[in-house]
This record gives C-alpha cells, sequence and structure tokens, in this order.
C-alpha cells in the first residue's frame, strides 16, 4: 500500500514538473516572437535611435541599411570639402582696355568732358589725362585715363564707343586668383610665426635670446608688411578696371592747292626743300663710309708723296756721284 503511495506521489511530480517546462517553453517562445515582430517594425518603419549606456544615441538597423546603401554619397561628400572650399575663393580678374577715338570736328573738349563725367557717374575717377591744340590753338586731340568699378567696366565701354568713330579697341583680362591665395596662405603662416616667436619672447630668459628673437619677428612682420601691400595693391587693380581712351579730331588736308604763278612758286620751292632734304639724308647716312674713304685716300697721296721724296733723293744722289767720277 505504501509502494503505491509513493508510486502516485512520483508520477504527480513528474506530472507537474512536465507541465511547468511546457509553459516556460510557451512563455519563451511567445517573448521571442515579440521581440522579432519589434525588431521587425523597427527595420519597416525605421525606429527612433535607442540610448546606449554612455548616453550616446545607437545606430538602428535602418539607419545602418540606409547608411550602407548611401555609402559612396556620404564619401564623396566628404572629400569634396576641398573642392566646396575652393568654390568659395572668388576668382579675382583684373580687367584693362585701350581705345582710340575720332571725334567731330570742333567736339573734342565736349567728349572729353564727357568721357571725365562718365567716370565719375560710374564709381570711377580720372587718373591721367593731356590734350594737344592745334596751330590755331584750339585743342583737337589728347588722351584720358579713367578708372571705374568692375562691376562698370563693359557699360562704361560701350557708352564711350558710342561717342565716336571706333579706331581701335583692345582689351585685356589678366587672372591674379593664383596669386592671391598663395599671398593669402603667406599670410597665415608668417602671423602663426609671428605669434610664436612673440611667445618665445615673453618666456626668453637671456638678452641674447631676446636680441635674436626680435631680429627674427623684424624680418617675418617685414614680410608681412610686404605682402599685404602687394594684396591692397591687388585689390585696388581688381576693384578699379582701367581704361585708356585717346580722342582725336579729324586731320586737317594740309597739300596746297593754290594755283597760279605763286602757286607755283610754293610748289617748286617745296619740291626744292624736298630735294635738298633728301639729298642731307642720303649724305648723313653715308657719312661715315666718307669719311673712310677720306681716311683711304689721305693715305694713299701721303704714301705717293713719300715715294716722290726718296724717288728725287736717289736721283740727285746718282746726279752727284757722276759728278765726281768727271
Amino acid at each position: 500500500m505504501k509502494g503505491k503511495r509513493i508510486k502516485l506521489a512520483i508520477g504527480i511530480m513528474s506530472t507537474v514538473l512536465f507541465m511547468a517546462f511546457v509553459l516556460s517553453g510557451c512563455s519563451a517562445a511567445r517573448s521571442s516572437a515579440e521581440t522579432a515582430s519589434k525588431v521587425a517594425g523597427n527595420f519597416q518603419g525605421g525606429a527612433v535611435a535607442e540610448t546606449s549606456m554612455s548616453g550616446a544615441p545607437s545606430i538602428t538597423v535602418a539607419d545602418a541599411v540606409t547608411a550602407s546603401d548611401s555609402g559612396s554619397e556620404l564619401y564623396t561628400e566628404a572629400g569634396s570639402a576641398d573642392a566646396a572650399t575652393l568654390q568659395v575663393i572668388n576668382t579675382k580678374l583684373i580687367k584693362n582696355a585701350t581705345i582710340q577715338i575720332e571725334v567731330e570736328k570742333g567736339s573734342f573738349e565736349k567728349v572729353f568732358f564727357q568721357v571725365a563725367s562718365l567716370a565719375e557717374q560710374n564709381k570711377g575717377y580720372v587718373s591721367n589725362s593731356q590734350s594737344y591744340s592745334d596751330a590755331d590753338g584750339n585743342m583737337t586731340s589728347g588722351q584720358i585715363t579713367i578708372k571705374v568699378d568692375k562691376a562698370n567696366f563693359d557699360a562704361v565701354l560701350n557708352k564711350i564707343k558710342a561717342m565716336g568713330k571706333v579706331q581701335n579697341v583692345n582689351i585685356t583680362v589678366s587672372d591674379v586668383t593664383q596669386e592671391y591665395v598663395d599671398n593669402e596662405s603667406r599670410l597665415k603662416n608668417l602671423d602663426s610665426q609671428r605669434t610664436s616667436l612673440i611667445n618665445l619672447m615673453e618666456k626668453s630668459a637671456t638678452v641674447k635670446d631676446s636680441i635674436e628673437i626680435q631680429r627674427e619677428l623684424s624680418n617675418v612682420e617685414g614680410q608681412i608688411e610686404i605682402i599685404k601691400g602687394r594684396q591692397n595693391y591687388l585689390d585696388n587693380l581688381i576693384a578699379y578696371s582701367t581704361i585708356d581712351i585717346t580722342l582725336a579730331e579729324p586731320q586737317a588736308i594740309t597739300e596746297s592747292n593754290q594755283g597760279g604763278f605763286i602757286g607755283a612758286i610754293k610748289r617748286g620751292a617745296i619740291g626744292a626743300l624736298t630735294v635738298i632734304r633728301v639729298i642731307a639724308t642720303g649724305l648723313v647716312a653715308i657719312s661715315p663710309l666718307l669719311v673712310i674713304a677720306g681716311i683711304i685716300l689721305i693715305i694713299i697721296w701721303l704714301s705717293l708723296k713719300a715715294r716722290n721724296r726718296k724717288r728725287k733723293r736717289l736721283q740727285a744722289m746718282e746726279a752727284q756721284k757722276v759728278q765726281q767720277n768727271k
């Protein structure tokens, strides 16, 4: 009887343990399914990044996939940082122009002052000007140099072209971007050197060290001033374009068409003067040859003269011998 009870108790305990094992397996399976469902939901819907133990945001599966798919694009953006920096630097161009214009008869002074006024109207100024008068004292030609804002260069040049008959136009554009960027880099390096030297001077322990550092500091500051001066010069050339304008009225015909006896005399005199001028020019041109030829003739003449003297002397000596023999 006692043995049956023990067997019954063992059977009941085995059944309980089996049921507990089955229930725990079901719970684990349910938990795994829920976890898998959450991960899938995060993957499809782009869940918000969780926070790690250190407080930094962790990367979600969706973010990892996105980064993996667009890895080449991210690399391109990072690698294009230098190109973007270069694009920030504006191209430094120096524009200049020379133009020659023939204006109407009697309008030189009017056009001349119109050009000067045009420079002032376009944020510029006149840097140089000169004019010339004819035999009657009227100003008929001259040059004027103006500097205008680079943004107004083309507009001003077109207005100047409309002031008369254009004889010649020449436009030059110089790119000084490379020089400008190099100077800026040199300035940064020299400024860093100056800061380091100042710090060293404050820490120098001997007078000798201070003097050497001061000498080097003066050299660096001198280079900085030279480069800054060059940069200011380039800035002025870039900001203001230079236009050289030559203005002139039509030249009067000076040839004489006067007829009659007086006209013939004048033409004859002009012809004679022309011939004399041509002959004089020719003589001047061949004067070195004439001098050389004259020197040669003088040498020949002196040689002949010396030979004649020697011959006469020999003849006299022979005559004396003949008389002595007699």
